[in-house]
């Protein structure tokens, strides 16, 4: 239990503690830069380590040694890029890249100019079917105005022909001493009254 206990991080007080009372951990915390020196310290006088020369004589040789060999290898790693970079640029890299460059300008070209005869063809297609709607559509509107011009032309015949028989009934100077003696012969009562369906309710005899 003992060796249970010493690997938990928790505080055995706080393990043992009944579970109602209150748990107070104990923090430690770092001074300010205003608080004052401890009491302990006010008369230490801090001292560098004591330095080996012969150990400081090897260390500088060895990061001598480190500095020459990292420079070796950034210097090897620069040549590789710059010889890599040229190779890309004007050698035979360059050269293959100008010729797969130039391969796929063929094809886009080729695949471009295929889209435009096809688009083009598209075209001619949609303008050729609107040029035959609009003349299909120019022969309808022209026999349906003359469809128009017929029918009114026939209207205004039965106009004519409606008038011609209403003007017989008409009164002319030729004719009115006539239509007064017409009148006078055969007299007409209009002093009646008639209901909402027209029908005549009620007639007052005609005097003369």
């Amino acid at each position: 239990m003992l060796r249970a206990l010493s690997r938990c991080h928790t505080p055995v007080v706080r393990l043992l503690s009944p579970r109602t009372a209150v748990l107070i951990e104990t923090v430690r915390g770092r001074k300010s830069r205003t608080d004052p020196k401890a009491k302990s310290k006010l008369g230490l006088v801090k001292t560098p380590p004591p330095v080996d020369p012969g150990e400081m004589v090897v260390l500088k040789e060895r990061y001598t040694e480190y500095s020459l060999i990292l420079r070796a290898l950034r210097l090897e790693f620069k040549e590789q890029m710059l010889r890599k970079k040229y190779e890309e640029e004007v050698g035979s890299v360059a050269e293959e890249r100008a010729k797969r460059e130039a391969e796929e300008h063929r094809s886009l070209m080729a695949l471009n100019d295929a889209e435009n005869l096809r688009m083009f063809q598209n075209r001619e297609q949609r303008m050729q079917k609107e040029a035959e709607a609009a003349e299909l559509k120019k022969r309808e509107a022209a026999i349906l105005h003359q469809q128009e011009l017929e029918n009114y032309i026939k209207e205004k015949e039965r106009q004519i022909l409606l008038l011609q028989e209403e003007a017989k009934d008409f009164i002319t100077p030729d004719n009115l001493d006539q239509r007064i003696e017409e009148a006078l012969d055969n007299p007409k009562n209009y002093n009646f009254a008639i209901d909402k369906e027209g029908r005549v309710v009620k007639r007052t005899a005609f005097q003369r």
